[in-house]
């Protein structure tokens, strides 16, 4: 998938977020590719790291962990992009839970494209 492709995802997929979640939202839609190209780069070098260092952690909740490890992503996202906001880590938790299902539709959805 390329790479703009990929940031049009990310960026659907945030949107649902904020639509589905009044915790989560974007000031607009300009702000909201902005986000999806950091939450590109999140995704990209930092989530592995906390991934890493979490695999303890992860291996015994059997990959609930991964949740969390996504929630943080999302806050992480919340506290670089200047134009989106999260409430919450219970929200950050829900929002990571709609942006992964979202994301994975999609990418299979347009996977063939």
């Amino acid at each position: 998938m390329g790479l703009v492709l990929r940031l049009l995802v990310n960026a659907a997929a945030l949107a649902v977020a904020a639509w589905a979640l009044d915790g989560i939202r974007s000031d607009g839609p300009a702000w909201l590719l902005v986000t999806a190209a950091v939450f590109g780069v999140v995704n990209a070098f930092v989530r592995p790291v906390l991934t890493l260092v979490s695999l303890p952690l992860i291996v015994l909740t059997l990959g609930l962990f991964l949740l969390v490890v996504n929630a943080l992503a999302l806050l992480l996202v919340d506290a670089i992009a200047p134009g989106f906001h999260v409430e919450g880590f219970g929200t950050a938790v829900v929002g990571a839970v709609i942006v992964s299902a979202v994301s994975w539709a999609l990418s299979l959805v347009l996977r063939d494209v």
